[in-house]
């Protein structure tokens, strides 16, 4: 059975995006008629992770840096009193890392034809060049460390190169730390900033939701250093954190601007494959639901029967297939785990068929499936089991689907640390962007001059090849919210900029 999920099928009119100098919005002949009211702009610091770090199609790489979001508000801010803005640029547009020579992290995203015809991310090949253990020489205003969580800002020795290897430091902050016991929020309060932005917290969700929720919802728990990698961060850790990092930046500062955490499942790698991607025709449909057939009328209501599970959980874990697009078959990890169970009598089956079984059930309208498992439906991953299918026969990994208790989850920990930034920017009278309702409205669309941005993989123009950050133009539209922001609440006039004259994605001949 061939792949069944054609997500980029039409997508070669992406090929015809190119990038262009960008234009501001306000017309900027006259550089006096800007105003920074009462900001201080001529230090402003930018603190958070990829986001304000530039990250885009799945990598850090200069041209991403040059139209990161602070960039771009550093670049409208010297028309209202800015200074000079640095970042520690990458050394190539490839992306990857180096340690000791050897390549840590994967080059970016290209938009390419592959094999089967169809336009899709490829990675771009080649050999980068950023050496980790070659510092990048700083001061640096842009603060912004990919993969860091909120706690990692105060986490002495994060960028300390020996703790790279074992995951206990971040290879990004590793090149341009000012030393190997540094923390990030040290760092950037050593460069008394006039004007800051703080954008941290998403991380502290991302990992649990990309990862389709494999790791724990920590509540109650503020030690960190027992988190496991996708774990959710507590919400009263988060705001102890957080609240420490906001008192830091805004102690000697004139004004900054906070901007919340956007729901993390409206991004284009939880909205571009459909929950329904299995298409069958009758006679498929007929053989498929025969092999379940015992595990429907028998199995599973003898189970709800001897108590093992309730009548609820065994209904929700009925297989059935029909002619059209059919909902995969799933493991789901929050489901009685049924495996020993099925190994005794009276079922006495096969170890393999009860691991196969104990923790199967069939998705539904409530669950996302990830962007990665659309290379993974539908293919048979075993060539001497033709019959073995991935979502048909063979379940898919829970780690391609986020479920809808591991949403409520994520949604849960997203209000509460909402809150703690909303309240935040109230007590310490700073700036404050709603980033979770921008977010939102770019699934419908939002016009700008020559066209609309939506949220839509590779031809909405707003989200780069990795399904997760933005584009140029992505970035441009977030650094406009936030200037947006701080004129209304500085009464300042700094210009915004005309997000249509942004680039959007990068195809494999134009690099």
């Amino acid at each position: 059975m061939k792949n069944t999920i054609k997500i980029v099928a039409g997508l070669a009119v992406a090929f015809g995006f190119v990038s262009c100098d960008p234009e501001f919005e306000n017309s900027v002949e006259d550089a006096g008629f800007y105003s920074n009211g009462t900001a201080d702009l001529s230090r402003y610091v930018a603190v958070g992770n990829s986001l304000t770090a530039g990250f885009a199609d799945g990598a850090l790489y200069i041209t991403g840096q040059e139209n990161s979001y602070p960039n771009i508000m550093a670049q409208q801010f010297a028309f209202a009193g800015g200074g000079e803005f640095t970042q520690p640029l990458m050394d190539d547009n490839l992306g990857g890392l180096l340690l000791g020579g050897n390549q840590i992290t994967e080059n970016r995203f290209v938009l390419a034809v592959g094999p089967n015809g169809n336009p899709g991310p490829v990675r771009l090949e080649g050999n980068p060049t950023t050496e980790i253990t070659t510092s990048a020489t700083g001061p640096f205003n842009n603060m912004g460390v990919p993969g860091a969580k909120s706690f990692h800002l105060v986490a002495p020795g994060y960028g300390n190169v020996a703790g790279v290897p074992s995951g206990a430091a971040n290879p990004y902050f590793a090149r341009f730390a000012t030393s190997d016991n540094a923390t990030v929020l040290g760092d950037a309060v050593s460069l008394s900033p006039t004007f800051f932005s703080l954008w941290i917290g998403n991380n502290d969700i991302l990992s649990y939701a990309t990862s389709g929720g494999v790791g724990v919802y920590q509540q109650g728990n503020q030690n960190p250093l027992t988190y496991g990698p996708n774990d959710i961060t507590d919400p009263g850790f988060f705001a102890n954190v957080y609240n420490q990092e906001v008192a830091a930046l805004a102690a000697g500062a004139s004004g900054g601007v906070l901007v919340n955490i956007p729901d993390v499942t409206s991004i284009p790698y939880f909205t571009t494959v459909p929950a329904q991607s299995i298409p069958l025709d009758a006679a498929t449909a007929g053989a498929v639901n025969a092999q379940f057939a015992l595990f429907n009328t028998q199995v599973l209501p003898g189970l709800a029967q001897a108590g093992f599970i309730t009548a609820e959980e065994a209904a929700s874990r009925q297989i059935n297939f029909s002619a059209g697009a059919n909902f995969p078959i799933i493991m789901d990890d929050d489901l009685t785990d049924l495996t020993q169970v099925l190994q005794g009598p009276p079922f006495n089956l096969p170890p393999q068929t009860a691991g196969l079984l104990g923790m199967l059930r069939q998705a539904n309208a409530n669950d996302l499936i990830v962007l990665p498992a659309a290379s993974v439906l539908g293919t048979t991953p075993d060539p001497n089991n033709p019959l073995g299918v991935v979502g048909v026969s063979i379940p898919l990994s829970d780690g391609f689907v986020l479920t809808g208790t591991e949403q409520n989850r994520v949604a849960a920990a997203t209000a509460s640390y909402n809150q703690t930034i909303q309240a935040a920017a109230v007590a310490n009278n700073l700036a404050f962007v709603d980033a979770r309702s921008a977010l939102a409205q770019l699934r419908t669309g939002i016009p700008f001059d020559g066209g609309v941005l939506t949220s839509t993989f590779v031809t909405g123009g707003a989200f780069s090849l990795d399904g997760v950050h933005p584009t140029p133009r992505g970035y441009a539209y977030t650094a406009n919210l936030i200037i947006d922001a701080i004129n209304n609440k500085y009464d300042a006039t700094i210009p915004m900029v005309n997000v249509g004259a942004y680039g959007t994605i990068t195809a494999a001949n134009n690099p």
